[in-house]
């Protein structure tokens, strides 16, 4: 695994090195950071599809949930085949940085998401919650959810019946990044879901 130094959640000052061509399989490793790891939100998690999204952009944060996946089955990190990935996301892949691939692969980078190693790729497993700057360009809807969301103060009846029914659903062979948008819709408050969540992951 990788530890790295945690730049702010906003476009790097460096990306690394240049993505002029990008590699037909490339190396993906856990970027570990303790702060982030702890109290970050998964990729595929309904805060960084309704908060992140418009600070990633759409095809980001898809190659976010993708990349981060892998880490299920390979936890210390996997081989990646790049051209299979972007046609699986329905993305074409040229040579250079004008690709709808290699764009999300910047922006990545850029939001400091992943960074470029001289091995591979370290991407963080979790995502910091979105910073002011970032927030105050949302509009003032998405701005108060933020608000609503930050503030809830979470039942312990919600968060036991979310328990309960993340844990049924991991046992039934449920992916785990499909268990918060699963309780979200069988109408489990999302800050109870997402700690439900993260509760039945730290005890798999």
């Amino acid at each position: 695994m990788t530890t790295l130094p945690s730049p702010p959640p906003g476009p790097a000052d460096h990306d690394g090195p240049s993505p002029d061509a990008l590699p037909t399989h490339v190396r993906v490793v856990p970027w570990i950071d303790p702060v982030v790891d702890r109290r970050g939100h998964d990729p595929r998690s309904c805060y960084v599809e309704t908060f992140w999204i418009s600070v990633l952009g759409p095809t980001a944060t898809w190659l976010m949930r993708r990349l981060v996946a892998g880490f299920d089955d390979h936890p210390d990190g996997y081989e990646l085949d790049v051209e299979a990935t972007a046609r699986s996301l329905g993305l074409s892949l040229t040579k250079g940085t004008a690709s709808p691939f290699a764009k999300a692969v910047q922006r990545c980078v850029m939001f400091g998401m992943a960074q470029r190693l001289a091995s591979g790729w370290a991407v963080r497993r979790r995502i910091p919650v979105v910073s002011q700057r970032h927030l105050d360009r949302m509009p003032e809807p998405l701005q108060l959810a933020h608000q609503r969301w930050t503030r809830a103060d979470l039942r312990l009846d919600e968060l036991a019946r979310a328990h309960t029914l993340a844990s049924a659903m991991l046992a039934a062979g449920d992916d785990c990044g499909v268990l918060e948008p699963q309780l979200v819709r069988l109408g489990i408050p999302a800050p109870a879901a997402a700690e439900a969540c993260e509760l039945v992951r730290a005890r798999s």
